[in-house]
């Protein structure tokens, strides 16, 4: 083949993969649509859903749930972060929130290394950790001195439904918490405490739905809604649901199954990948 044909085959192919790319991006918009104008009742959240820095469209819901219910003091916690480019308090940060994240990976020095201003100017804590009933309290306090916060999230595949029944230092005014969508309710399925425990890819995690239902109610808190990809359960607590979501609040009603194959999809509409280098302009504090 001789250099132009060469370069021809080059850039058909290079056409050929922008015009897929469209229509994966089309094909993406259209079924997240879909699905989004299935759920429009008065009070659901799922159509609100979007992704800027989230894994999918938490970032959208979390931000309809504070408009229907506004901010105190801006506060959040949250524990399994990452590296610090893909969660559901990043988001905030750039609306002018502080807080603590937690992580046992090592991908959390990335985050510390990304965001060393916003760690000089006190508005973000990042601690490398394992957490675990006995002492999530403990790191929490270390951290944060209010009592009540706007928004705890927690997402560390596997423990999640014990470490945040131990949770007592804080009074989160919202609470995202992963479950296993593969238990539809009734089923009220809750994973043994096992301090060693990895995350092995398989349904060997988390709580139900219905569990978290049930549990989360005992402490006071309403379930309002789940994200499309039936990954995270959105609680208020009862003080300020009033009639501002839709009802009932349980599994029921709310449940989402399991479209994991939709997070590519989120992140198609979701512009270019996040970078540190962007971050650490946006999010300086000055």
């Amino acid at each position: 083949m001789d250099p132009q044909q060469s370069q021809r085959l080059e850039m058909m192919l290079t056409r050929m993969l922008r015009g897929l790319k469209i229509v994966i991006e089309r094909g993406a918009r259209e079924t997240i649509r879909e699905l989004q104008d299935r759920h429009d009742e008065p009070g659901s959240l799922v159509p609100c859903g979007y992704k800027v820095y989230s894994q999918n469209d938490e970032d959208g819901i979390i931000s309809e749930i504070f408009n229907r219910i506004g901010t105190t003091n801006k506060v959040f916690v949250e524990f399994g972060v990452g590296s610090g480019l893909e969660n559901n308090t990043l988001f905030l940060l750039h609306q002018g929130w502080r807080g603590l994240w937690l992580d046992a990976s090592d991908a959390v020095e990335r985050a510390r290394a990304g965001y060393r201003r916003l760690i000089d100017n006190g508005r973000l804590q990042i601690r490398k950790t394992h957490v675990n009933p006995d002492n999530i309290n403990q790191l929490i306090e270390a951290d944060i001195k209010e009592r009540e916060i706007d928004l705890l999230s927690v997402d560390i595949d596997g423990n999640d439904f014990h470490v945040l029944n131990a949770i007592g230092c804080i009074d989160p005014r919202v609470v995202v918490v992963e479950y296993n969508a593969k238990f539809p309710p009734p089923v009220t399925y809750c994973m043994d405490y096992d301090p060693h425990h990895v995350w092995d890819g398989s349904d060997h995690f988390g709580a139900s739905l219905k569990w978290f239902e049930l549990k989360m109610a005992d402490r006071g808190y309403r379930l309002v809604g789940c994200n499309l990809t039936g990954s995270n359960a959105f609680f208020v607590r009862d003080d300020l649901v009033g009639e501002a979501f839709l009802a009932p609040f349980t599994a029921d009603k709310h449940y989402q199954p399991a479209r994991y194959e939709l997070s590519a999809s989120f992140a198609s509409l979701s512009g270019h990948p996040a970078s540190f280098k962007t971050l650490a302009s946006a999010l300086h504090g000055d």
